[in-house]
């Protein structure tokens, strides 16, 4: 038997969901996805990102200590987006599948 984790209702599937239901975060957002994305995409990702980190930031400095804890979480996730993009590119260089 597998224990199943929900969180407001929603049955999360691993532990990204779950961070992503918990916090009201989409990951993908700030990180970008884990798949191909045009820059049109990227550009319109980026933009809605800022924005509503910006959001973010402005709900904490009013004293929400949840919107703080947010745009921490948010924030670190745009820095995980050039490592993945440097291990695809090293191994597009490589021969191997990215």
């Amino acid at each position: 038997m597998r224990m199943r984790t929900f969180v407001a209702g929603q049955e999360a599937h691993g532990d990204i969901e779950f961070a992503e239901l918990a916090l009201g975060i989409d990951a993908d957002l700030f990180r970008g996805p884990l798949k191909f994305e045009t820059d049109g995409e990227r550009a319109a990702r980026e933009d809605a990102a800022r924005d509503i980190l910006a959001d973010l930031r402005a709900e904490a400095e009013a004293g929400d200590e949840i919107a703080g804890w947010d745009a921490l979480y948010a924030e670190a996730l745009t820095h995980t987006v050039p490592f993945l993009r440097a291990a695809r590119s090293n191994r597009l260089g490589t021969g191997e599948a990215a």
